[in-house]
């Protein structure tokens, strides 16, 4: 009973930072999941199974507010489905001993992306442009397919940001499109991981926790992205997934770290994390102030000249 409440808060914590960054689902889930004993093939598995069902609301949601760009989902979605379920077989192939460091090493690469995304750039943003190409995406969705199995999360981080950095695409549109193509990339890895570790591998009762949890968190996140900035919320998820990461990897049995040099280095990642958290927040601010001041400066110009003098007043 006491893992099941654990798996909820999994699910419930995951889905505050996805519905507030539009990313993150998958290597938040999967970095606690680890935290708290989880084979790792398993947790993969587990989350990409709740993900059927969270991606498939959220598709539907995204189609019906028009924010789908269906030529981008039917380029990027194929070629992500075939990264995903290599991914999880390859995952589903290796020993828990092998396993773990590996996506550990995947999470902590995706946490310093987050981490250093929101920190030094904040929200990501993009331009409408020309039609997005097939040579682009589907290299795209390869990587971001595998990368999301074989790390337990990937498809949101990877994929977003090429997108918007391409200018081609709204920002709205690409997390609809990413959204709900990714329906179609955890099918495809849960697919994968059933084949490589059966059902018996496979805790459908944990991942119907998660999908609770996460949908009792949707609409809290919906009040979240309104009230709390997600560049704080960015930095913060961030660094916890670099932190739980880097322990995660001290440690395996690939290193042997002194305790010492433990501590030294759990220090320097927190006050990094503290200094980025600190700088978002300062960054937040300035972009508040300078936003309050922009419309003032434009009513400023579009305000009519006052009328001339009167002649008599010149003389």
């Amino acid at each position: 009973m006491q893992t099941l409440l654990l798996l909820g808060l999994v699910g419930f914590l995951a889905q505050l930072v996805d519905g507030s960054l539009g990313m993150a689902y998958g290597v938040t889930s999967t970095t606690l999941l680890l935290l708290i004993g989880t084979n790792p093939a398993a947790a993969s598995a587990t989350v990409h199974l709740a993900e059927i069902g969270t991606t498939l609301a959220s598709g539907v949601s995204h189609w019906r507010l028009g924010n789908v760009d269906w030529k981008v989902v039917r380029r990027i979605a194929l070629p992500g489905a075939i990264g995903a379920f290599a991914g999880a077989t390859f995952l589903s192939s290796l020993s828990t001993e092998a396993a773990q460091p590996i996506m550990s090493g995947i999470l902590l690469a995706l946490g310093v992306y987050v981490l250093v995304r929101f920190t030094a750039w904040g929200t990501p943003r993009g331009r409408l442009g020309q039609p997005l190409r097939r040579r682009f995406l589907t290299p795209l969705g390869l990587v971001a397919g595998f990368v999301d199995s074989t790390g337990g999360g990937g498809w949101g981080p990877v994929g977003t940001p090429a997108l918007l950095a391409s200018g081609r695409i709204e920002p709205r549109k690409v997390v609809g499109s990413i959204d709900t193509s990714e329906f179609i990339i955890a099918v495809s890895a849960s697919v994968g991981f059933l084949i490589g570790l059966g059902s018996a591998g496979v805790n459908l009762a944990w991942a119907a926790v998660l999908l609770i949890g996460g949908v009792i968190a949707a609409p809290i996140a919906a009040w979240i992205v309104r009230h709390f900035p997600p560049r704080v919320l960015g930095s913060a998820v961030g660094g916890l997934i670099v932190l739980t990461n880097v322990r995660t990897l001290i440690r395996s049995e690939l290193v042997v770290v002194p305790s010492a040099a433990q501590t030294a280095a759990y220090t320097v990642i927190a006050l990094v994390w503290a200094g980025c958290v600190a700088w978002s927040l300062r960054a937040h601010f300035a972009e508040r102030r300078l936003a309050a001041e922009t419309p003032a400066a434009a009513d400023a110009a579009d305000a009519p000249d006052a009328p001339p003098a009167p002649a008599e007043a010149r003389d």
